[in-house]
């Protein structure tokens, strides 16, 4: 058996029949758009924004949006084949499985955990942030020790525990969101953005903007063009659920037409929301207010500045009802972000597990609430560590890196099924293959190339990780392969570990090397985590050799 072993189309397309009884075809154009809107515009806008105008792009934060909007169009239309193609409400996992094989099916879920997992880390952060925020207006006041990472100044983020708990919570007894609540969420996130901008425009102050562009430190990354790219892929967060166009392809009327008129309409309107968004944001207050631990909630520190100052530079909020109600908007909306990131996160790892890629005890599902309860739990203590305990900043950069390197995988994807199922029906086809997929591949790669390189050692730990898990249990216990690979796969695999392996010591070099870096521990942390797995690896090959 080959690690390049597909799941037949024939029999996604039976369990997709049988699961969810045919998808009516009832989305026209207009109701695609809708759909986009509703799912672009979520968490990421309020909360990653403030930080990456403040540490690396300025008023230019702007030009960002647009360079993440350009990657996303690219990544989309390849998504819209996929899902075209493959008539199952799922994930990249999915597509991935049925085109390219069970390997390359077990990278894309093990980084869509990554993805899910640290985004909702960083939502339930920013949510503890406004929470905190909206308390101070009623003169509650939270102590820092108990609302920041132990990397700002705190102990515990217990809020932002808390919420994950709660959410992990409403998991595990099962929910079904009606189409009423999710439209209500989708118009309060909408308003708030529109209010924000239509109010915040008269308080806008020219010098603000000045200089737009600020210089560059001298630092990669710091401001000037490699701060404008590396913001880019940092807000990338704020494009997440940008697939969820893709994956309504099976219920469009006419997907030929009405999926490329979706996926452009809903990128546009929400880039040009994000752009008027983010320029009221750093002109009604000086970008540089949104450093530090207050920057993950961006909205508040704006609202707060939209006001006339007095004789001693002291500004009285014009609104300071606003304030309140729109972060109330903002907590509620948050919570069913959480809720709807944990719950994908949980379905792909459900998935892994059923099919013998994990261990069946994460697809188990509960006997009165019928869902994978167990799991739910395993993921509500992972992200809840993150919540706790890591800054904001590193959780939003994971998120970002960990989709920009999905969406590579997706377009790279398209390239190989084009060659390796010509004939497969296709509702949707890509424009411009294989043009449109190597466009995406380099934007995306650009913005990661631009992550800080400590995020970078984070990934390939991560995926290291994965592969280890596959090595020592999903090669043995794959339903697919019933568990027996040939020696060819297992060298394959292992080689893939062994170029992780040389991967991760160059990055922790370069990245050791910048002396304005003290990173000692991850250096250190990554040299020694390397050489074990190099000798796991080649172990692992010389066996299978």
């Amino acid at each position: 058996m080959s690690i390049w072993k597909r799941k037949p189309l024939g029999q996604l397309i039976e369990e997709a029949s049988e699961s969810e009884k045919g998808l009516k075809k009832t989305l026209t154009a207009s109701g695609l758009t809708a759909l986009g809107v509703g799912a672009i515009i979520g968490a990421g806008l309020f909360s990653i924004t403030g930080l990456a105008a403040a540490t690396n792009a300025g008023p230019a934060i702007t030009i960002s949006f647009v360079v993440a909007a350009i990657g996303c169009l690219f990544a989309g239309l390849c998504y819209a084949e996929f899902s075209s193609m493959i008539p199952v409400a799922g994930s990249a996992y999915t597509y991935s499985f049925a085109t390219m094989g069970e390997f390359v099916a077990w990278i894309i879920g093990w980084d869509l955990v990554l993805e899910y997992a640290v985004g909702a880390a960083t939502v339930s952060i920013s949510w503890s942030r406004y929470l905190t925020k909206f308390l101070d207006g009623y003169g509650i006041h939270l102590s820092e020790q108990l609302t920041h990472s132990p990397f700002e100044g705190g102990l515990i983020n217990i809020p932002a525990v808390l919420i994950v708990m709660v959410m992990s919570l409403v998991l595990m007894r099962g929910t079904k969101e009606s189409a009423l609540v999710n439209g209500i969420i989708v118009l309060l996130k909408v308003s708030v953005v529109l209010v924000f901008i239509a109010l915040g425009w008269q308080y806008i102050r020219p010098e603000n903007y000045t200089p737009y562009i600020p210089e560059n430190t001298g630092t990669f990354g710091e401001f000037g063009f490699t701060g404008i790219i590396r913001a880019a892929a940092i807000v990338f967060f704020a494009y997440i659920g940008f697939d969820a166009v893709s994956t309504a392809a099976q219920e469009a009327k006419n997907p030929k037409r009405d999926m490329p008129i979706g996926i452009l309409l809903s990128l546009i309107i929400c880039t040009v929301l994000y752009i008027l968004f983010a320029h009221v944001m750093t002109g009604v207050v000086n970008y540089s207010a949104f450093a530090g631990a207050d920057g993950i909630a961006p909205v508040a520190i704006a609202i707060d500045h939209m006001g006339v100052a007095d004789a001693s530079g002291m500004i009285t909020p014009a609104y300071p009802w606003l304030n309140k109600a729109i972060i109330l908007a903002i907590l509620a909306g948050y919570a069913s972000v959480i809720l709807v990131m944990l719950m994908g996160q949980s379905r792909v790892f459900f998935s892994m597990s059923k099919d013998g890629l994990m261990p069946k005890v994460f697809s188990e599902v509960h006997p009165k609430y019928r869902t994978p309860a167990k799991n739910n739990l395993l993921f509500m203590l992972i992200v809840s560590l993150f919540a706790a305990f890591v800054p904001a900043r590193v959780v939003g950069e994971m998120t970002s890196i960990g989709t920009l390197f999905a969406f590579i995988l997706v377009c790279l994807g398209v390239i190989v099924m084009r060659r390796t199922m010509p004939d497969a029906p296709r509702a949707f086809k890509t424009p411009l293959v294989p043009l449109v997929p190597i466009l995406g591949v380099g934007v995306c790669l650009f913005m990661m190339v631009f992550l800080p390189l400590d995020t970078w050692i984070r990934l390939i730990v991560w995926m290291m990780i994965g592969f280890d898990l596959y090595i020592f249990y999903g090669m043995k216990h794959s339903i697919l392969n019933g568990g027996s690979f040939d020696g060819k796969s297992y060298r394959i695999v292992s080689l893939s570990g062994l170029a992780m392996v040389v991967a991760l010591v160059v990055v922790a070099f370069v990245h050791h090397s910048n002396p304005e870096i003290d990173d000692t521990f991850l250096y250190y942390f990554s040299l020694i985590f390397a050489a074990i797995h190099a000798v796991v690896y080649a172990l692992s090959y010389k066996k299978n050799k």
